[in-house]
């Protein structure tokens, strides 16, 4: 029984996914307990300046009473999905330590200002460029926040290349991949087994088998599980394959936060 602790629901501007619905789909699925973790993306480029930006305290006080009503019946955390950007590095910070949140995602959904989503990123730059910038900008981010418990889908870039995984391998980036971890082990910040990735067709989780192996290899702990999911039918998605791919990498355990602080849950 694993618990998923990477959701969104209608706070995020991606997502009209109900709370309920979403509990209800985890339950189905068998899951231990679920985190919210709903997307907090300041300064996100685009004609709607409240894009992936929700009301903290309007989300706080309704994610509270959803647990409130839950209590005894199934386990929910309440987290976000922070998008890191260097130029907010004086900002961020505050925003998490505004409310008792038990889960902070980092993440990396913009390239100086651009999102991998949208094809323009990729114009005029070779595939591989692209992808060496998507993680260089990673350092960038690592450099300068704290406030933050794992780094989220950190090849989050491949669902959205020109070829998608087709010549991606994590040996091509290695160098600056085992940086990444290297300087997350040393702050003590974990990563996320993302399973969208078979959702988006890459037969692989974010990150890859190998870079969850080598995560391990380098002395990494802490590692949570996540289906990324936007609507109820994701929920869990592909967990079956979680236990298995793992184990293979090292680990016995996966992680799950409570006010922000790692609990360590058998395989």
């Amino acid at each position: 029984m694993l618990w998923d602790t990477h959701m969104h629901t209608y706070f995020s501007s991606d997502s009209e996914a109900g709370i309920h619905e979403m509990i209800k789909a985890a339950k189905d699925a068998g899951l231990a307990g679920i985190c919210f973790t709903d997307h907090m993306d300041i300064d996100y480029p685009c004609d709607k300046p409240q894009a992936f930006f929700f009301s903290l305290p309007e989300y706080y006080q309704k994610m509270t009473a959803i647990q409130a009503e839950f209590q005894g019946i199934f386990p929910i955390r309440i987290g976000m999905e922070l998008g890191l950007q260097v130029h907010l590095k004086d900002k961020l910070p505050g925003v998490t330590a505004a409310y008792p949140l038990d889960f902070v995602i980092g993440s990396s959904h913009l390239v100086h200002g651009m999102d991998p989503y949208y094809p323009e990123y990729f114009q005029g730059k070779e595939e591989d460029a692209a992808y060496r910038g998507y993680f260089e900008s990673i350092l960038e981010n690592l450099a300068v926040f704290d406030c933050f418990d794992v780094y989220g889908h950190i090849d989050y870039i491949v669902r959205y290349g020109p070829n998608q995984n087709q010549f991606y391998s994590y040996g091509k980036f290695a160098d600056v991949i085992d940086e990444i971890l290297r300087v997350l082990i040393q702050k003590g910040k974990g990563i996320e087994i993302n399973t969208a990735g078979f959702k988006y067709g890459l037969g692989h989780p974010h990150p890859t088998e190998q870079i969850l192996k080598r995560y391990r290899e380098l002395g990494g702990e802490i590692i949570t599980v996540g289906a990324d999911a936007h609507k109820a039918e994701h929920v869990a998605f592909a967990f079956e394959k979680v236990p298995a791919l793992l184990t293979e990498a090292g680990f016995r355990y996966y992680t799950v936060f409570r006010q922000r602080k790692a609990e360590f849950y058998p395989l």
